[in-house]
């Protein structure tokens, strides 16, 4: 089975088939850099990861563009609540989601423009429109005729005269259902200068500039969170083909983290920050929390499931060190057990892709307990494939605060009483095994009997 995306715009799982064999061009709308960021946030930048990692695996060149919206209403609001200049605002914000992407285990995107760089692109974009007919300037703005394309809403399925942007009203629009291209000048407010006088660029307009002027005029993939499908998206698609540009082939949409059933947001109250979530569970069991779910599916947060993706992570972790422990160092061999591919290939599927990693760890454990190191080194090599694709794998990750030295010697010491502990339950030494297990929990260390195996960790992890 080939790679098979849902599209957003026909509404149906697609073959993905790139504009240039052999490459995939990927625009994600990143992120307003307002504030810290919480796991709202970056469950999109992660889900992408995941996508460019596994279009990776068999040498494809990925190009992957995610963009940093630098200017912004809000940005300017909470810059001046703050008695800071909106760049410093900016810019620290920025730094902040970089560190978090970062401790995530992001790659790097191969660029990640910033708005405030691409204004040359954005004036070069209007007045193609305006020559086309598709806008027009009023009073220092400009704005995009809505009406004047007729294909407008078929990425949302918005009808014409439904449709609301969210802005406030202006005296120069022809119709109240056309949208901001650029904002005229304010006192006080950073301003570029344009043919139609000094202001800054609209959110729809930033994309739509930087997406092209990196990945062309027709690319393969337009990512971001299912809340920019309308009015943003629609806008960037709506103004790039007026303009004449194809835009992306395929639109792909993550659903939201919520809390208590309302989207994570700052205006809400009810966000989960990266920073505060880093003092609680270590990065890679937050990335396995975040990408286990369907990129589609929406993760109502609470403490039962990430505990439960917690104990998931270390059961594969657990296995790993087992088998390193018995035999030494476990390559990455590259190789994906048929269901983890299908369930790959099947539209990002990485609750199935889960599924069978955790398969395959079961197998490793019965080999580990039957004596077949062989055996077992191999199930390790597929599932270090098979996690590193999803930039999971447990071997790949540091954590100084839990991987240092001390923490290896104590695995080595822990590992070989469980083997000890193992060996008892075989031969129904049940006192021998339950004395182990509490000897064990006396040193501050829980062990967990689960179907992958014994799991332990320390009782104030």
């Amino acid at each position: 089975m080939s790679l098979h995306l849902f599209d957003t715009a026909t509404r149906s799982t697609r073959e993905f088939l790139p504009q240039v064999s052999g490459t995939a061009s990927i625009y994600v709308c990143g992120a307003t850099v307002q504030g810290v960021p919480h796991i709202g946030h970056v469950r999109s930048g992660l889900n992408f990861d995941v996508l460019r990692r596994w279009l990776a695996r068999d040498g494809a060149d990925v190009r992957l563009v995610r963009n940093v919206t630098d200017i912004d209403d809000k940005i300017l609001a909470k810059a001046a609540q703050a008695g800071r200049p909106w760049w410093e605002w900016a810019l620290t914000h920025e730094r902040a989601f970089a560190d978090a992407y970062t401790a995530l285990g992001c790659l790097p995107p191969s660029y990640e423009p910033r708005a405030t760089g691409h204004t040359t692109q954005m004036v070069d974009l209007m007045a193609r429109l305006i020559d086309k007919g598709h806008a027009y300037a009023a009073d220092g703005d400009v704005y995009f005729a809505v009406r004047s394309f007729p294909a407008y809403g078929a990425l949302s399925g918005q009808k014409l005269d439904e449709v609301h942007q969210g802005e406030s009203a202006a005296t120069g629009k022809r119709d109240p259902r056309d949208f901001t291209l650029w904002k005229a000048a304010k006192p006080g407010e950073p301003s570029w200068p344009t043919p139609w006088g000094p202001g800054r660029p609209g959110w729809h307009l930033e994309c739509s500039a930087m997406a092209t002027a990196y990945l062309g005029p027709r690319f393969d993939i337009h990512g971001g969170g299912i809340d920019l499908i309308f009015p943003h998206h629609e806008n960037e698609q709506a103004q790039s083909r007026a303009a004449g540009d194809h835009f992306a082939e395929y639109w792909m949409h993550n659903a939201w983290v919520t809390m208590s059933g309302e989207k994570m947001s700052k205006s809400l109250g009810n966000v989960v920050s990266i920073p505060e979530m880093l003092k609680r569970v270590r990065a890679a069991e937050l990335r396995y929390y975040l990408v286990g779910p369907h990129y589609r599916s929406t993760i109502e947060y609470s403490e039962t499931a990430l505990e439960d993706s917690v104990s998931g992570y270390r059961r594969v972790e657990s296995f790993l060190r087992r088998v390193v422990e018995r035999t030494g160092s476990v390559s990455d061999d590259g190789s994906y057990t048929p269901a983890f591919v299908a369930s790959m290939d099947d539209d990002m599927g990485t609750p199935g892709a889960l599924a069978a990693i955790h398969k395959r760890v079961r197998e490793g454990n019965t080999a580990l307990e039957a004596g077949d190191d062989l055996t077992a080194r191999a199930a390790a090599s597929s599932v270090r494939a098979m996690t590193g694709v999803l930039g999971l794998d447990p071997l790949s990750w540091t954590d100084s605060a839990r991987d240092d030295s001390g923490r290896k010697a104590l695995a080595a010491l822990v590992e070989q009483l469980l083997e000890e502990r193992q060996k008892a339950r075989r031969d129904r030494d049940f006192a021998r095994a339950d004395a182990l297990r509490d000897h064990l929990l006396l040193a501050g260390i829980a062990v967990e009997d689960t179907p992958d195996g014994p799991l332990w960790t320390l009782k104030d992890d």
